[in-house]
């Protein structure tokens, strides 16, 4: 994650620790993929209770943007900056391949680098990735185009209406399961995710 924003935006991205409890002035917050607490509960469930959540919850009601991927996102539905939740995946085992991916919502800083129907290539790397929310929360977010991304042909891991990524109401915080960040160098798998680091860079620098 670190060399994708570096590479999107010339700047070396600042690291924060978990028991920090404040932020030093950011354009971006980012809750990249892993491991956090092992897993050992829920996905992102502890996590979502770290001392640095408080002011990461301080950051997103400012309007300040938020990227949470694979176990990012999962802690952001946990620490309700998102609707719903990351289960196990529908096959109950644990997916590393690439995938396809629609881009169905252009209009954030998060996926300007596209236009809207296009098709890239992402990488899943996780065992709980199947989005599920009640019935009338997906309406929701159908209706006011905050689906960012959907699964395109295959639904790997059985996510409702083959969800792969949400948006806040602001569009200011985006939650995504598969990595775009494993994909921004054509020597090690392909380019198809710079054009989300490379949007981001462009809305902070205009």
């Amino acid at each position: 994650m670190a060399i994708a924003l570096r590479l999107a935006s010339g700047r070396a991205p600042v690291s924060v620790w978990h028991r920090d409890t404040s932020l030093p002035p950011l354009d971006l917050l980012v809750l990249p993929g892993g491991f956090s607490y092992g897993d050992y509960l829920r996905c992102g469930a502890i996590a979502a209770h770290s001392p640095v959540m408080g002011a990461v919850r301080e950051f997103a009601a400012g309007g300040g943007h938020v990227l949470g991927v694979c176990n990012g996102f999962q802690i952001l539905t946990e620490a309700g900056l998102l609707p719903g939740a990351l289960l196990r995946n529908a096959g109950l085992r644990f997916l590393s391949q690439d995938c396809q991916l629609s881009v169905e919502q252009a209009e954030s800083a998060f996926t300007r680098g596209w236009q809207e129907g296009a098709r890239f290539a992402a990488t899943l790397a996780h065992g709980d990735g199947n989005y599920v929310a009640e019935a009338s929360v997906l309406d929701r977010l159908e209706g006011e185009g905050l689906v960012a991304f959907r699964y395109a042909g295959d639904n790997p891991n059985g996510s409702a209406r083959g969800i792969a990524g949400i948006l806040s109401p602001n569009r200011r915080v985006l939650g995504l399961m598969p990595h775009p960040e494993n994909k921004v160098d054509p020597l090690t798998g392909g380019a198809d995710g710079l054009p989300l680091f490379a949007g981001l860079a462009q809305s902070f620098a205009s």
